[in-house]
């Protein structure tokens, strides 16, 4: 991948999926999102799928250990975002509240990566890019990661952690919905955790592009998946679900009102 089809940094440029069954999985999503998968050796850390669309990769997948099973980590998604230094990047998010939970470390033939715990609770990834570009852009192709959403139970806290760590600014027009802009681009969105919402713990969500949400919906509660919002309109964006997929990991689907194209 040319340097000029990377996100940029700041940017959300990875999605991975850590589950309890790999081929249950990626049959459930192949089915539902039209990914190809490419399963990798990486020696002592095991296998590693490279989930594709029209042979590009765009989101990873790997079976959860023994250890982590054991240590509660349920089947989740994982959003990556980019960094110039992952270490630095961690030890900034340290300084402003977070926990690095895992690294920084070199994933070889891939990039340098460290997972933290923002101020709120909510975790995600850092990457470096080295030979590995992170997801091949494809302007919201059906299938396509095309959104990232933190649910946070203090805007107050989280705000400050992120404008911090990354330069975004929180754009609070909205008194519901917090756009995170990573200068003139937006980044990703937020909003609080309501009483409705019930102990939903902190989280990044990952939304994926679909061309029928409530088709979408439909074929993967018929796959096993549980509906946790049925298909609902956002008034100018779209229409979008929330789902757990069979293994327990949630994400979002949206169809989106006016879809970009890459032409």
């Amino acid at each position: 991948m040319s340097d000029e089809r990377c996100f940029p940094p700041g940017a959300f440029c990875w999605i991975e999926l850590a589950t309890t069954d790999a081929a249950g999985a990626k049959a459930f999503y192949s089915d539902l999102l039209g990914f190809g998968a490419n399963d990798v050796d990486m020696g002592e850390m095991g296998s590693y799928t490279l989930l594709q669309l029209d042979s590009a990769d765009v989101a990873g997948l790997y079976t959860l250990s023994a250890e982590q099973s054991q240590q509660g980590i349920p089947p989740h998604w994982l959003s990556y975002v980019r960094v110039e230094d992952a270490s630095a990047s961690a030890e900034k998010a340290e300084s402003l509240g977070g926990n690095i939970m895992m690294g920084p470390l070199d994933v070889p033939g891939v990039g340098r990566m460290a997972i933290v715990r923002d101020s709120g609770d909510a975790v995600l990834a850092l990457f470096q890019p080295g030979e590995h570009k992170g997801a091949q852009p494809m302007d919201n192709k059906p299938g396509m990661f095309c959104w990232n959403e933190l649910a946070t139970r203090d805007p107050d806290v989280s705000i400050p952690f992120y404008e911090g760590l990354f330069g975004w600014k929180a754009d609070r027009s909205d008194p519901v919905y917090t756009m995170w802009m990573n200068g003139d681009r937006l980044a990703g969105g937020m909003l609080t955790i309501s009483a409705e919402m019930g102990d939903v713990p902190p989280n990044w969500m990952v939304y994926f592009a679909v061309a029928d949400c409530d088709a979408a919906a439909e074929k993967a509660s018929g796959n096993g998946a549980h509906v946790v919002v049925p298909p609902s309109d956002i008034d100018d964006i779209g229409r979008f679900s929330v789902l757990v997929d069979p293994q327990g990991a949630a994400f979002a689907i949206i169809t989106l009102a006016t879809p970009e194209t890459n032409d």
